[in-house]
């Protein structure tokens, strides 16, 4: 099993599903990009992917929200959500302005848990 590509073949999965899409990358929680198709500087969206989701845990369990489903950040442009895909990776999908919300958490949530299952699956590193 080759793990990157695995996960590469999941994102692509995605852009395809969703027009509105723009872009995605997948990252390690510690921030290591693991794959990406974005427009912007994949190592530093990935640092910050790390960084936002890191902080997105700290929010929930300070105001006592429960598990963290995702986090969303819309500007005037577009939007970023960033999801969970198990304990070890995280999901960031860029998506144009006017892009159906419904639609992208829903794809997103699922393919962070497709994700979550190949790692699952992969042998362990040792």
């Amino acid at each position: 099993m080759d793990l990157r590509r695995d996960v590469h073949e999941e994102m692509l999965l995605l852009l395809k599903r969703m027009d509105e899409v723009t872009g995605a990358l997948v990252c390690t929680v510690d921030g290591m990009l693991v794959t990406a198709d974005v427009r912007a500087d994949a190592e530093q969206a990935a640092a910050l992917t790390s960084a936002l989701h890191a902080m997105s845990h700290r929010m929930t369990d300070l105001v006592q929200a429960g598990a963290l489903e995702e986090t969303l950040i819309s500007g005037a442009g577009g939007h970023a959500a960033c999801y969970a895909a198990g304990p070890k990776l995280v999901l960031t999908i860029l998506a144009a302005r006017g892009a159906n919300l419904g639609l992208l958490r829903m794809e997103g949530r699922k393919t962070a848990a497709r994700l979550a299952a190949i790692v699952e699956r992969a042998p362990a590193a040792g």
